[in-house]
């Protein structure tokens, strides 16, 4: 971190709306810096008690009212920024918000960039950057599931995770160092210690951390999904089945959907985002051509492809269309209208393909099953914690360092390049909680950030 960046957490006092734009019961100014206390005596007359909510009159210059609530006054170093923290909570009206918050940028403050709070509470070491991050995945969770995953990183289980395998990184390195420094006691690394197993262990809980983020990026991010296939073979009347609403126009007029709908719904817990498209095949409508053109976009950005087949009509042209998915896309071929044949729902031997009904809604549950195995999502989040693809891109460069580490010192007795993995395997992970990370990737981070937090 740089300097400037330190100082600035300590010099400025800064002010944000903390609440939603528009009308509401309740609207928050918050304030924080060495100026909240000075800013709460001359709005309110006086200093509130630390921590005790005290009803208040909130005056401009002239000692009139601009309106009237609830002042608390958080003392550093016990504020979630670490520093002095003031709240004004009053009416929520727009227009009085912003005559008390430019009453309080008169008095010296100054506005807050998006996330600046958060990123005082980190550089002020009253969160990691887990746990900041976890903050904005709690704002914005769509799902049961994922609220509580953000609240269990809030909470440091997986930054615990984490500290706990740098631990034993870190035990690991003084082990090969001490002994690189102290040749004479003639240490042999692989008859007389247990560096080997300490390093299949680390190996393995880091595997485990990893298979766990990768089901928490899952929650966070969910899963994109194109829904393909020849027209009238129920696509739009799959897609409403899983959105549990009629999103789709559905007719029996093949071309019905020329752009391109998409939604975002929960599977079991799981965010999906759907796209369902014109249905593939050759048309001279304009209109209809540019619609189909979009359906083979989404065919390549996708993380799934369900294939949906009429299963009451030829199987073979429609099920030609997986040439037209791109090869390191998985796809599940969804048969579809089973009620109207002698077929039963369920899923084949094989997983790769699904009977249901979208009219009925026979198999869809064995479908979100299915969807959730092939991407590797849980059956149960229990226990999950939010994680971000760059905490995966971390944890995949720490375990290329430990292999490597380990491949050297069994291959070639080389303890001074297994150190040297070690450290950067350390380095890499330090990025996740922000003991080592370069400025400008933290100030990428909390842009992203809403203002007031």
């Amino acid at each position: 971190m740089s300097e400037n960046t330190l100082q600035a957490s300590v010099s400025d006092t800064i002010c944000a709306i903390a609440t939603p734009p528009g009308v509401g019961g309740v609207g928050v100014i918050r304030v924080s810096g060495p100026l909240s206390a000075l800013i709460a005596q001359t709005i309110l007359g006086f200093v509130p008690e630390s921590r005790k909510a005290c009803f208040a009159r909130f005056k401009n210059e002239h000692g009139q009212a601009i309106d009237s609530g609830i002042a608390l006054l958080f003392t550093a170093p016990a504020s979630f920024t670490g520093e002095d923290v003031l709240e004004l909570q009053g009416h929520g009206g727009p227009q009085i918000l912003q005559m008390l918050m430019t009453r309080v940028l008169e008095l010296g403050a100054r506005p807050a960039r998006a996330g600046e709070f958060s990123e005082r509470a980190f550089l002020n070491n009253k969160l990691d950057l887990v746990q900041v991050e976890a903050i904005a995945d709690l704002i914005e969770s769509g799902t049961e599931a994922c609220a509580r995953a953000a609240q269990r990183s809030l909470e440091g289980v997986f930054s615990e995770q984490v500290n706990k395998l740098q631990k034993e990184l870190i035990d690991l390195r003084v082990f090969v160092e001490a002994a690189m420094d102290f040749p004479d006691e003639e240490i042999d690394f692989l008859e007389n210690s247990d560096v080997l197993e300490k390093l299949g262990r680390a190996g393995e809980h880091l595997q485990s951390l990893l298979d766990q983020a990768h089901q928490g990026q899952l929650l966070r991010d969910g899963i994109n999904i194109a829904i393909a296939g020849l027209p009238n073979a129920g696509k739009s009347s799959l897609l409403n089945a899983l959105a549990g609403r009629d999103s789709a126009i559905v007719t029996d007029i093949p071309g019905t959907t020329r752009d391109v709908l998409r939604e975002h719904i929960s599977l079991d817990g799981l965010p999906a985002h759907i796209s369902d498209a014109a249905g593939i095949r050759d048309s001279t409508d304009i209109v209809e051509a540019e619609g189909i053109r979009r359906a083979r976009a989404t065919l390549t950005t996708a993380d799934l492809v369900l294939l949906v087949v009429d299963s009451s009509q030829a199987l073979e042209p429609q099920l030609a269309l997986r040439s037209e998915i791109p090869g390191n896309v998985p796809c599940i071929e969804v048969f579809n209208k089973v009620d109207l044949t002698a077929g039963k729902a369920g899923v084949d031997a094989d997983s790769v393909r699904v009977r249901v009904s979208a009219k009925t809604g026979q198999g869809l549950q064995r479908l979100i099953s299915q969807i959730k195995k092939t991407v590797g999502a849980s059956v149960s989040y229990e226990g999950t914690f939010s994680a971000r693809t760059r905490h995966l891109d971390a944890l995949k460069r720490t375990r290329t360092h430990i292999l490597a580490g380990h491949r050297q010192l069994e291959q070639y007795n080389a303890p001074e390049i297994l150190a040297e993995e070690l450290r950067l395997a350390q380095k890499e992970l330090g990025e996740i909680t922000g003991q080592y990370l370069p400025d400008d990737l933290l100030g990428a981070i909390f842009s992203s950030f809403c203002i007031g937090k």
